[in-house]
């Protein structure tokens, strides 16, 4: 029989998202990941499946609705348990499991929780192969596993320790320099899953960390989106216990932002920029981002002489873009730094390791790092916008906008190359919304592009 989806589920590349006892439940939830398991499983009898979930409160009863869904068409489970995104997916690779199963809505608040699907690769499905699975959905009955055939769950508790030494581990990781600078860092994980790996990778690396949110619990105490306009708990932190920076992470740890010594907040797109200028000081080759990035990443990667290219957002389109071109490092410009030298898929503990490196070989602070390279102001806004009408929406920006370069490959790119201005228009993959970003050397620019796509929109 069909799985039906609900009309109010987000369903993208990212997965399933859905609010707590409205679209998503326990019964969906265990629906949706046996046709998960049976669709990776193919033609045999079953096969393994890494489950792993963050830490929200609907965390547990979705985690153990997908395991029995995963069991009920006789797949092989390795429980994680509470982990990071990225300790799953490099979990899933390493195993050789025929795919990764998370149970989290990365940044949403808490009230929403989502089901992630992962290959074998541990690169979360791209467009065609989601596309495959939602075709899948639309089948025949699952073929469920007899009484006999059913597996046993194991559990896997060493994944985050296995994951921390993948990133001490990395040759070119200057990890006795960054011992000796012995950083101070404050640092905020929501409540998510990230206490435990952050604090345990920062002290390997000898840092001293002051923790906020550190507890592994789901209760939120802010929006949960590690951006500017969220972490003003951190900078105050930062400003009281003199550390010399502020980490903050996401709920399922993939995203990394920071704050400077006086309790600054820099632009998320800087994560990506000073880790990619850290890397690159050892491992010359191209550099990928999105659409949505900032040109200070670009920057970085003009001025190591190196190629630079842009994919649609999200992850795994990046990810798939940097396999072909070959790519050092990459990245989204919401703090999410991919390094294939580890894995490709987006690692906040990695990027915080790659930004103390630059941060010990440069043998400055985070606000002079930053400093060093061209400064540009990025203005994002979210509307509610009719999907049926993004077609006359992206027509009249173009219009509007004329002269402008445009790029459709994810919604609609408008670019400046001379004037060093851009603006991008696309719907959410996660929230039922399109989202407006534009970036200019100026503020008020920024912000006059944006405005002016609104109204172009609405009118």
């Amino acid at each position: 029989m069909p799985i039906a989806l609900p009309d109010d589920l987000i369903t993208s590349v990212s997965g399933f998202r859905g609010k707590v006892g409205g679209a998503l439940t326990p019964e969906l939830i265990a629906s949706l990941a046996a046709a998960f398991g049976a669709f990776v499983s193919g033609d045999s009898d079953g096969g393994l499946v890494c489950l792993g979930r963050d830490s929200r409160t609907s965390g547990r009863m979705f985690s153990d609705a997908a395991r029995a869904g995963l069991i009920s068409v006789g797949c092989r489970v390795v429980d994680l348990g509470v982990v990071p995104t990225p300790t799953l997916l490099l979990a899933a690779r390493e195993a050789g499991a025929t795919g990764g199963l998370g149970v989290t809505a990365s940044h949403n608040p808490a009230e929403w929780n989502a089901l992630k699907f992962a290959g074998p690769d541990g690169l979360f499905l791209d467009g065609q192969t989601m596309e495959r699975f939602l075709d899948f959905l639309k089948g025949d009955a699952l073929p469920r596993a007899s009484w006999d055939a059913l597996e046993p769950v194991t559990e896997d508790p060493d994944a985050v320790a296995r994951h921390t030494s993948r990133i001490l581990e990395l040759p070119f990781l200057a990890v006795d320099r960054i011992r000796e600078r012995a950083f101070h860092v404050a640092l905020d994980c929501v409540h998510g899953a990230g206490g435990p790996m952050m604090t345990g990778l920062l002290e390997a690396l000898g840092c001293r960390v002051t923790g906020l949110g550190l507890e592994v619990d789901g209760r939120f105490p802010r929006d949960p989106e590690p951006t500017a306009a969220n972490l003003s708990e951190l900078c105050e932190l930062v400003r009281e216990s003199g550390a010399a920076l502020g980490m903050a992470v996401d709920p399922d740890v993939d995203r990394l932002s920071l704050v400077d010594s006086e309790g600054r907040t820099l632009g998320e797109d800087l994560t990506l920029a000073l880790c990619a200028a850290g890397v690159l000081r050892d491992r010359k080759g191209p550099v990928v981002t999105n659409l949505s990035t900032s040109r200070v990443v670009e920057d970085v990667a003009n001025e190591a002489g190196v190629p630079f290219a842009r994919a649609p957002v999200g992850e795994v389109n990046v990810a798939r873009r940097m396999e072909r071109d070959g790519a050092v490092i990459g990245g989204e410009g919401n703090g999410g730094v991919i390094l294939p030298e580890l894995h490709l898929t987006r690692d906040a503990p990695l990027a915080a390791a790659l930004l103390l490196h630059h941060l010990a070989l440069e043998g400055v602070g985070l606000r002079e790092a930053a400093d060093r390279w061209p400064s540009y102001r990025i203005v994002k806004e979210k509307l509610a916008f009719p999907r049926e009408r993004i077609g006359d929406g992206y027509a009249a920006l173009t219009k509007g906008f004329s002269g402008a370069e445009a790029n459709t490959a994810d919604g609609l790119r408008l670019d400046w190359p001379d004037r060093r201005e851009w603006l991008h228009v696309r719907p959410s993959g996660t929230e039922p919304v399109i989202r407006i970003i534009g970036e200019a050397s100026q503020a008020d620019r920024a912000r006059e592009l944006v405005s002016r796509a609104r109204d172009l929109l609405l009118g």
